[in-house]
């Protein structure tokens, strides 16, 4: 006998308010953590090629260069680390620390970046259209190829996907850049892709099938959602394991990128399967009440 998911979806509608507040409260509370794409400043990244005390190294860099105040030092792996100031380099600056990192690190292997306040508030401002669009899109495609009760529900759940990975990102304080809204681009695509499926399947057994009660409307969403069970975590899966490959083996430039993935897919498919179709269910159960109750007021 398979799960009844349906059923119990005040159950995930109260974790996932849970989730969302926590969210929030930490996001409001410890801020983001915004690489050098949003914020003017600079970021050097490099390799001490041994055990080291971040502490130690930063306080290196701060003698050799008292004109740089370094914002934050963070260990990357076991031999990377990644200092941050608020200041942009100017090209001498840039090419004085690549110097003393070559002399001082055996392959350093330095990558600087460095962007100034207008740069850094035009990519800040792109990032949020970004993903604005993305989401009325979706709201337009769904409307169009569904109705909007799907529309509004696959974007909640989307919406609560994105949540996650950004409350998370804080709660670390790990790095958001452009590569993160690369990341959080991709996750909206992949959530939206799995409940579309399931959303087609509910469609279709809406044609075949006399829904008279909530009942009714329950049980056939949750033959949908059983009938594509195995093909969303099949897809799923599959993106994971890439994701997870990228994670261990990608190198740190693009770890970040790969963790917010792997976080993402993981919770558009739990979004997927137990949110957008159960606020759907939600919605579309209240409307098959409402005759019941204007008919029952017309005979009185």
């Amino acid at each position: 006998m398979k799960f009844d998911i349906v059923k119990h979806r005040k159950w995930y509608f109260i974790i996932s308010a849970i989730i969302a507040v926590v969210g929030i409260v930490i996001m409001s509370t410890m801020g983001l953590n915004l690489g050098t794409d949003f914020e003017a400043g600079s970021r050097v990244q490099f390799t001490v090629g041994h055990a080291f005390n971040t502490q130690d190294v930063q306080n290196d860099f701060s003698k050799q260069f008292p004109d740089l105040k370094v914002t934050q030092a963070q260990g990357i792996g076991n031999d990377g680390i990644v200092l941050r100031m608020d200041t942009k380099f100017t090209p001498d600056q840039e090419a004085a620390v690549k110097a003393y990192l070559d002399k001082t690190y055996t392959n350093s292997a330095p990558q600087i970046s460095s962007v100034d306040p207008i740069v850094a508030r035009e990519l800040a401002q792109k990032a949020i259209y970004a993903i604005l669009y993305a989401s009325i899109g979706i709201i337009l495609y769904m409307a169009v190829r569904f109705e909007y009760r799907f529309a509004i529900s696959g974007v909640i759940s989307v919406l609560q996907v994105v949540l996650v990975v950004v409350s998370l990102f804080a709660l670390f304080r790990l790095e958001i850049d452009i590569n993160f809204i690369a990341a959080v681009l991709t996750i909206v695509g992949y959530s939206i892709h799995d409940t579309i499926v399931i959303f087609d399947r509910i469609r279709d057994n809406l044609k075949h099938t006399k829904i008279k009660t909530t009942e009714d409307l329950e049980q056939m969403v949750n033959e949908s959602i059983w009938a594509t069970m195995a093909r969303s975590l099949n897809t799923v899966l599959t993106v994971v394991l890439s994701a997870g490959a990228l994670f261990l083996f990608g190198g740190s430039p693009i770890q970040h990128f790969a963790l917010a993935l792997l976080i993402g897919l993981v919770t558009g498919a739990y979004s997927s399967i137990f949110i957008a179709s159960q606020l759907w269910v939600a919605w579309k159960s209240r409307e098959l009440k409402k005759p019941k109750k204007a008919s029952a007021q017309s005979q009185s």
